[in-house]
């Protein structure tokens, strides 16, 4: 038994590790402050493109703090760090005061479970376990529960040890994504309903109403329509419900085998534990997020689908750490397995995961290529274990299933502020009628009162004086309320969500929209419904350029090596040929040659069978820098790439007689003009948006260590040795810039020898960032940098990434719209620019075309107002003023199909003052301006940003080269944020879900790059073309249907309303009735609702046909000139005056 003393030593204990979290948590206040201080340091000049990525870095962190993604959870570092410091000391201090034994093995950790402890040791019991770090220090756990703080800042956890887990109280696998059950549903329901100022209203007035010396109409005229709104809401929330239950009942119910003892024990998902090891087969959903440890497949690989994370079908593969591989399927090995984890905090980030598995003394980095996550499919692979990392609610799935930040259109905020206008109206009204009612009574109804007696709820109303009439006018007020309630409209959001909904099954089934290539049938999607009449007011569209405006199936079309440039096809006078014209190269004496790949120049092949060296490097490095895995289909050997870049260079190394057969954790095996070679993988220097280059080390057959390095000509051109040849660097250049100028992408290619003892010393740098859990990225990207320097140039590659079909009519028409379009992408400035001819956005017949490439702060902001001043003089109109900031005055007409003349179309539309207005919209000879990526970071400062939207928003095309993802979206939040405007942003990658969520509206193109921008948007497509059909048709369509049926909705409510009104002035303001309590309760339900509800689904002003033909149609949405404060009082004054 544990004496009493040592129960008050221990909560002494606890009290202070409670004072001390506290402490921990303020030095996390501090340090957050500091933090946001720095975020607005300004740039240096001078300091080049490495201060350029600092402030990238520094823009991350700006980024979490106006929230552009709300949906991102970061790992604070910082935080970690400090929490680790003070747990560290308090260690210490604790270890100068008591000694403490332990013992390792799982057999040892059993028997300690014994409270007889001596005086001068650290006692361990079921409350609160004392543990120990790999250096056997005591360690104390940082999660909410035992540091006293709100939120877990990191995760420990030991395989196959329940009881030394539990201390941190970390999620069951258990899953509730129910809110209601039998008890609960109806009052929470209510509740919720009732949280909604326009149902609490009417609760109020039904209050009101059964008060009987107040109210002239029966209470069901309020309560009818109340009921109904209240119970169709609640049979929808319900139904909703059921579907969770009966999902989340499967879902936890669904079979896994968890390894106990050295058996396998069936257990059902929901009681699965954190650290407990699982084993799944075939075809089976991964229970929880996990630690990879075995595999059946040779080297710890295993294959899976992604489908319910990210909504990919492509199978994606992941391994097993090459220490716990070898244990296989040995389920004793397994079962004794006592790997201790240290990782990150849950968060919702599917694609990047930092951790560390400390095992038989050593320290193992954890990456995301370890991880599998709950949701995937296993495929291709008979079995694996795994250790359970994340359970339940702390799964990447389940954090990534909340709900998103809702987006409201400018009629939603607009809307708002009708019903509180209205509310006051009826106030008003109410105030009114009160005292002219006092008026009345004094003047005249007080001497009638034989005829018309005062209620006998009035205290002495023989009196007849000057208290009692104010008591009656006191009640009429209430009265007045109840009366002329039907003022505030108790269906519009019902009948407006209604309207929404059949909107969005229009684009739904759209066929004019569907896209089909063949092979598959992509429909556009509407995952909002919110957003439907906003896509009739788009001003700004934010696109990216690569797999959006072109088709993102690269081929390889040139490279230059050593600086010679090859892919053009000459005759045999040197005159150059079209490639249409010419013969492909024949690489039948290639046995792994794909016929659908072609080439043209013979000189390349024959460079490549004669033995150039750097040729012959060339094709190497693209044979083995890469993250491409190797299968096999009906025994042709294809490849699994994760971008269609990647696919096409090693495709062309492949038929190029270079070919990639086989890869392992360990190493490459790649079959070089017929011989095998196979090279030892040591590190691999991954691909970032930050880095925008990857390299691999590796060591061949004969012990030589080599990096090959593939990247963005701006990163590897500046880390080359400085011996290089000048005239090399020249040659590339030129021969870059001439690919970039015929619209290609491209990229560098170089090389590094590595004597073993500096690699020796690097790789333990290396694994040192790789296992630390603190700016693990930042760590990992200063060891890389001082690997990839020193390098020698081979060459570049061309690739050919051609333009979606309708591309140029699409960005034409939408510019004739007065859509303004920024093209934001990675590429070089000189293949921006050629894309941006060739599908017009660009003109020739534009009058300026300025490029912003300062070096520096200083440059780029005499650049911009340099360019500020010469747009103003060619538009001869200041920014302040232009057309897109000032509507013009329209009065609208409806165009009748049968009277439509398309050569007059604007006569029939507007009256003849608007077509000068709409004339002011410039064409297409306005300006543009084109800025880089360097430049942008300067630009989009605080002190730069104002000048920079002025210049641009003057532009009819801005396109930003050279940009990263955060970068994207930080361009639009400036755009959003200072413009009344609405915009839109289109992509289909990972690297523009950024700026897809931070647009007024995302839409997400079903493209080669997955489905992280479908999943993300608001509205998907399968083509860039759809998007004219989208904006033009629909968006159209659904602004003025809404903005009809807004009109004739307020129009019929106060056309009731006011007529009770003005027969007030008729019955001694006794707030009497000239309509039936069911004529009043059915009216706005029944009577009205089915003309408004079919004007706002089905109404057509015009068909498609014209809408399409005519862009300047789209423009009064714009201006939003169909419903603003003045169509509402024209409105508002129709129905009182009717």
């Amino acid at each position: 038994m544990v004496s009493s003393k040592e129960k008050v030593r221990r909560k002494k204990n606890a009290s202070g590790s409670r004072k001390s979290s506290k402490k921990r948590n303020g030095k996390k206040t501090k340090s957050s402050l500091t933090k946001a201080k720095g975020r607005d340091a300004k740039i240096k000049p001078g300091k080049g493109k490495d201060k350029l990525r600092k402030k990238s870095n520094a823009k991350k962190k700006k980024r979490k703090t106006t929230k552009l993604d709300n949906s991102t959870l970061n790992f604070d570092s910082t935080s970690s760090s400090n929490n680790s410091k003070a747990s560290s000391k308090k260690s210490t201090d604790s270890k100068n005061s008591t000694t403490r034994t332990r013992k390792d093995g799982s057999k040892s950790r059993r028997k300690e479970k014994s409270v007889e402890k001596p005086a001068n040791k650290r006692v361990k019991n079921s409350t609160l376990k004392e543990v120990s770090d790999s250096n056997g220090q005591p360690y104390k756990p940082k999660n909410s529960n035992l540091a006293g703080k709100s939120k877990e800042t990191e995760r420990r956890l030991r395989a196959n040890d329940r009881e030394y887990n539990s201390q941190f109280k970390y999620a069951d696998n258990y899953i509730k994504t129910s809110k209601y059950n039998l008890v609960t549903f109806i009052p929470v329901n209510l509740f919720e309903q009732f949280s909604r100022i326009a149902n609490f209203y009417f609760l109020c007035l039904l209050i009101l109403q059964l008060i009987p010396i107040i109210s002239s109409i029966a209470w069901y005229s309020t309560a009818l329509p109340l009921i109904i709104v209240l119970a169709f809401s609640a049979i929808k929330d319900g139904y909703d419900d059921v579907q969770r239950h009966v999902s989340d009942r499967k879902v936890n119910g669904r079979k896994s085998y968890v390894v106990k003892g050295g058996h396998l024990k069936e257990e059902e998902w929901s009681n699965v534990r954190v650290g407990d090891t699982i084993r799944m087969v075939s075809n089976q959903f991964v229970a929880a997020d996990l630690l990879l440890i075995s595999t059946s497949e040779p080297h710890g690989i295993c294959y899976i689908e992604t489908m319910e994370l990210d909504g990919e079908t492509n199978l994606k593969t992941r391994g097993a750490l090459v220490d716990t591989a070898e244990m296989g399927d040995d389920l004793d090995a397994i079962s004794n397995f006592n790997g201790e984890v240290a990782c990150e905090p849950p968060n919702n980030k599917l694609d990047k995961f930092q951790g560390k598995l400390q095992w038989q003394g050593k320290e193992l980095p954890i990456t995301n290529e370890n991880i599998l996550l709950r949701g995937c499919i296993l495929k291709n692979t008979r079995w694996c274990y795994g250790v359970v990392i994340f359970a339940g609610k702390d799964t990447k799935l389940m954090m990534n299933s909340g709900k998103t930040k809702l987006k409201r259109t400018s009629l939603d905020r607009f809307l708002n502020i009708l019903i509180l206008g209205i509310v006051l109206f009826l106030v008003a009204m109410c105030l009114i009628c009160t005292i002219l009612c006092g008026v009345w009574e004094w003047t005249t109804g007080r001497d009638f009162t034989i005829y018309l007696p005062w209620d006998s709820a009035i205290p002495n109303a023989q009196n007849r004086g000057s208290e009692q009439v104010a008591f009656i006018s006191f009640l009429s007020f209430f009265s007045y309320v109840i009366l002329l309630n039907t003022l505030v409209p108790i269906s519009l959001y019902v009948s407006v969500e209604i309207i929404r909904l059949i909107h969005s099954l229009w684009i739904n089934y759209d066929e004019k929209m569907c896209y089909s290539d063949g092979e598959k049938v992509v429909p556009a999607k509407a995952h909002t419904t919110t957003l439907n009449e906003e896509l009739g007011q788009v001003q700004y569209i934010f696109s990216d350029k690569t797999g959006t405006l072109t088709r993102n199936i690269m081929a390889f079309n040139k490279a230059t090596i050593n600086g010679v440039s090859y892919g053009d096809v000459a005759d045999a006078f040197g005159n150059p040929i079209d490639p249409a014209m010419a013969r492909p190269i024949d690489f039948m004496w290639n046995q792994h040659f794909e016929p659908n790949f072609k080439f043209y120049d013979q000189k390349l092949l024959d460079t490549t069978r004669n033995g150039v060296f750097e040729v012959n490097e060339f094709w190497r490095l693209l044979s083995l820098c890469h993250t491409v895995m190797p299968e096999r289909d009906k025994g042709q050997l294809v490849y699994q790439a994760q971008s269609p870049d990647e696919a096409a260079l090693t495709s062309a190394a492949r038929n190029f007689g270079y070919v990639f057969r086989a890869r392992t954790p360990q190493s490459i095996t790649i079959d070089a003009m017929g011989k095998e070679e196979v090279y030892e993988l040591l590190c691999i220097l991954d691909f970032n948006n930050d880095r925008k280059r990857m390299s691999v080390v590796t060591r061949n057959s004969e012990g030589k260590i080599r990096l090959y390095c593939k990247g963005a000509d701006t990163m590897v051109m500046q880390r080359l040795n400085p011996s290089t040849s000048r005239l090399l660097i020249d040659a590339t250049n030129t021969h870059l810039a001439d690919f970039a100028n015929i619209g290609l992408r491209t990229l560098c290619l170089a090389y590094r020898d590595i004597d073993q003892p500096f690699f020796e010393q690097w790789i333990k740098k290396q694994h040192e960032a790789a296992v630390s859990l603190d700016d693990r990225e930042k760590k990992l990207d200063q060891v890389y940098e001082e690997m990839e320097k020193d390098m020698i140039l081979l060459g570049a590659t061309a690739i050919e990434d051609k333009l979606q079909e309708g591309v140029p009519d699409t960005i034409a028409h939408l510019a004739e719209a007065n859509i303004k379009i920024w093209v934001l992408t990675g590429d070089k400035t000189e293949t921006a620019i050629n894309i941006a001819y060739s599908c017009r956005l660009l003109t020739d017949e534009m009058k300026e075309i300025v490029v912003i490439d300062g070096k520096t702060e200083e440059e780029v902001e005499v650049q911009l107002k340099h360019t500020k001043t010469t747009f103003e003089r060619i538009l001869d109109v200041p920014a302040a003023t232009s057309p897109i900031s000032s509507p013009p005055r329209v009065e609208i007409e409806t165009i009748h199909d049968d009277d439509f003349n398309p050569h007059s179309y604007e006569h029939n539309l507007v009256n003849p003052t608007v077509v000068e207005e709409m004339e002011r919209i410039p064409e297409g000879d306005g300006v543009s301006l084109v800025i880089n990526g360097e430049s942008l970071g300067y630009a989009l400062t605080p002190r730069l940003e104002k000048t920079f939207l002025d210049v641009a928003t003057m532009c009819m095309a801005v396109i930003c080269c050279r940009v990263t993802p955060l970068q994207k979206a930080l361009v639009v939040d400036l755009v959003k944020r200072n413009k009344k405007a609405v915009t839109l942003s289109i992509g289909d990658g990972a690297n523009d879900v950024s700026m897809i969520k931070t647009a007024h509206i995302g839409v997400g193109i079903s493209g080669q790059e997955g489905m992280q921008a479908v999943l993300a948007s608001d509205y998907s497509i399968g083509q860039f073309k759809y998007l004219e059909r989208l904006l033009l048709v629909h968006g159209r369509w659904s602004y003025i249907r809404m903005s009809k049926f807004l009109r004739y909705f307020f129009y019929k409510n106060f056309t009731l309303t006011l007529t009770m009104f003005w027969y007030s002035f008729f019955c001694g303001y006794s707030a009497m009735t000239v309509f039936d309590a069911i004529m009043i309760a059915c009216y706005n339900l029944f009577f009205t609702a089915l003309p408004v509800l079919a004007m706002g689904i089905f109404d057509q002003d015009v068909d498609d046909r014209y809408s399409m033909r005519y862009p300047k149609l789209y423009l009064p949405g714009q201006f939003n000139l169909f419903f603003n404060m003045r169509i509402f009082i024209y409105s508002v004054l129709h129905g009182m005056f009717r």
